[in-house]
């Protein structure tokens, strides 16, 4: 399989193209390519394509891109997480096995226990772009800015609405996510991961009223960071993603 490069500005077959400077860098040095060989350009929304190498020095890359080739299939529930910003770098592996696992985009929270404090947004988008780079995913999923959990029950508008409840929480208040293999396929989706606090009892009821149904995976308590990628792969797995 050759290199890939992320070029959000793709354009058309047989036009050269200049990619950013980090990529020249990366080619150059680490991977040891040189005029002539082949690399595989994704435009982070779908499009990929095999390019030829025209031009390359220390820190520019021109290359031609010459065929158009099938990507990697897109989940048919369109996913998005969100999910409360978490204390230290944790939120950057959230972002990564999110993006390898196939979510559309991240929503960071601030909810009633958020202890985070990380809002670099910006990292978080050169995260993304890294991972669908290595796991040969054409799309990378849409960053958004923080928002409050309550302006996110607030616009809410996906077909099933997702809120990860903590192993306490009672059978009155929520459901086993077994319970959604019975359920019509949506077309969207948002789940709602709270932080290492988890939710307050408030928030619960909130979520609630706001028509978001209350989900738990297991009986164990596991690390905010870890029980995403666990959510949304048994997710996948029902929705027939996997």
């Amino acid at each position: 399989m050759p290199p890939r490069i992320h070029v959000p500005e793709l354009e058309e077959l047989d036009t050269l193209l200049r990619v950013p400077e980090s990529e020249a860098v990366r080619l150059r040095r680490v991977l040891r390519l040189a005029i002539g060989d082949v690399v595989s350009v994704f435009d982070g929304c779908g499009r990929e394509c095999l390019a030829r190498i025209e031009r390359l020095s220390a820190r520019d890359l021109v290359i031609r891109p010459y065929q158009v080739i099938e990507s990697v299939p897109e989940p048919g529930v369109a996913l998005t997480v969100a999910v409360a910003l978490l204390k230290g770098r944790k939120f950057d592996d959230v972002v990564r096995d999110v993006t390898m696992v196939g979510a559309v985009a991240v929503q960071p929270l601030t909810t009633a226990r958020t202890e985070g404090r990380t809002r670099d947004i910006h990292r978080w988008k050169r995260i993304a772009v890294s991972s669908a780079t290595q796991c040969r995913r054409a799309v990378v999923p849409e960053i958004r800015p923080v928002q409050t959990f309550a302006a996110l029950l607030e616009r809410a508008s996906s077909d099933e609405r997702l809120l990860l409840a903590e192993p306490g929480a009672s059978k009155s208040d929520s459901g086993d996510v077994q319970a959604l293999d019975a359920q019509p396929l949506p077309a969207t989706a948002i789940l709602a991961v709270g932080p290492e606090g988890g939710w307050s009892p408030e928030e619960v009821t909130l979520a609630s009223s706001s028509g978001f149904r209350l989900l738990t995976f297991g009986r164990l308590t596991m690390r905010a960071d870890a029980v995403v990628i666990r959510a949304v792969s048994v997710l996948q797995y029902i929705w027939g993603d996997l």
